[in-house]
């Protein structure tokens, strides 16, 4: 007798990274004090209690249980785009935006319009694992532009061109990015988007973290603001993190209408709506918590130069590049795995960590922190810890 076989690309995908090292800190055994989960990018404090209500009005009306609209529900639609032309200070319309369910949906969406099996899509190593497994599973080959320490993390534009073959049918970025927290300035993403409408490619811009760029910083780039922007630009946006709701999987593509309703076919297909409920709650959110959300900018600002301080000459580890959420902290062991140190790290000092090595190959002298996760305080903590496993 035959047995089934599993579809060969889904069975050679790697097993999910933040479970596993979860499991490693559950064999901490506390003698440092409570584990310090720095693995999974989530808000280390609660939504505002207005979100809560309008969460659960929508939740409990009659009008959330039904089928809405493909892109989106229109009051979410129009309030997001209103939103996103304020910040960018460019002509973004409703007709602009198609409403998923989180940004990994938005990713799997705009690859699949733009790409198919036996082509290739371009993105930076290290890169975020969720991205890489996606183009995997989808047949979509991931090909890879090496990013340096010495440059931030960022992307040479030299790099990027060489790397652009006849298969490729764009490049993918993240910025602020995942896992380094690098932040890609206004002039290269410039650079990026004409060197891809020179060689006839998408530039997908993955913008999760958007929302927590250093204070100060009032525009994120001009890329909406180019005329012909809508040619080959499609924006990722989340909507987790800036309002605490990851669980309730909220997330946008901002592009042309040809491109929104190219996803929307393809959304038919995947999941037919994004939920309804909290959709109807953050297009009621989005300008009355805009306070809130500053608020939190400043906080994890503040977190992020509590880990600066606290890392400062700590006995050899070094962070590469901090920003918005996450650091890439390279460890002081020669010849040891960052899986390895990273594993330690769980069960003997009670920090939660991933290795840099799940980020791509070249990548295991680094262990990403998610540092949004903790207090100020907590994070002070960390190079008590950390000498436990010198």
């Amino acid at each position: 007798m035959m047995r089934p076989r599993l579809n060969p690309l889904i069975a050679s995908l790697s097993a999910p990274p933040i479970p596993a090292v979860q499991a490693w800190g559950r064999a901490y055994d506390g003698r440092l004090g409570p584990l310090v989960d720095l693995s999974q990018a989530v808000p280390g404090y609660p939504p505002e209690p207005r979100m809560l209500n309008w969460l659960a009005e929508a939740a409990g009306s009659v009008a959330a249980c039904g089928y809405g609209p493909i892109e989106g529900e229109d009051e979410l639609r129009a309030s997001y785009a209103a939103h996103q032309a304020a910040l960018y200070g460019a002509p973004i319309a409703a007709e602009n935006i198609h409403i998923t369910s989180g940004c990994n949906q938005a990713f799997v969406t705009a690859a699949m319009a733009v790409a198919g099996v036996g082509d290739a899509i371009l993105m930076t190593n290290p890169c975020y694992f969720n991205h890489e497994t996606t183009l995997e599973m989808l047949g979509i080959a991931p090909r890879y532009v090496r990013c340096h320490a010495e440059d931030s993390f960022l992307p040479r534009l030299e790099d990027v061109a060489a790397a652009i073959t006849p298969d490729i049918r764009a490049l993918a970025i993240v910025t602020p990015n995942n896992p380094t927290g690098a932040i890609y300035p206004p002039s290269l993403l410039a650079d990026l988007l004409a060197l891809c409408r020179d060689r006839g490619i998408w530039l997908i811009l993955d913008e999760t973290y958007r929302d927590f760029l250093p204070l100060g910083t009032a525009r994120p780039h001009e890329l909406f603001s180019e005329p012909l922007w809508q040619d080959n630009l499609i924006g990722l946006y989340s909507f987790s993190k800036s309002f605490c709701i990851p669980g309730h999987r909220l997330g946008a593509v901002t592009a042309s209408p040809q491109m929104v309703d190219a996803i929307a076919r393809i959304m038919d297909n995947v999941q037919i709506c994004a939920p309804r409920a909290p959709q109807i709650a953050v297009a009621a959110a989005i300008a009355p918590l805009a306070a809130w959300r500053e608020d939190n900018r400043a906080e994890i600002a503040h977190r992020a130069d509590a880990l600066r301080a606290a890392l400062d000459g700590a006995n050899g580890w070094t962070l590469d590049a901090i920003g918005a959420y996450f650091a890439f902290l390279r460890h002081p062991f020669d010849g040891e795995s960052s899986t390895r140190i990273s594993e330690r790290l769980a069960r003997e000092a009670g920090i939660v960590t991933i290795p840099g090595a799940f980020f791509g190959p070249g990548n295991d002298r680094h262990l990403r922190v998610a540092f949004a996760n903790a207090t100020a305080d907590v994070l002070t903590t960390l190079p008590e810890r950390l000498r436990a496993i010198a």
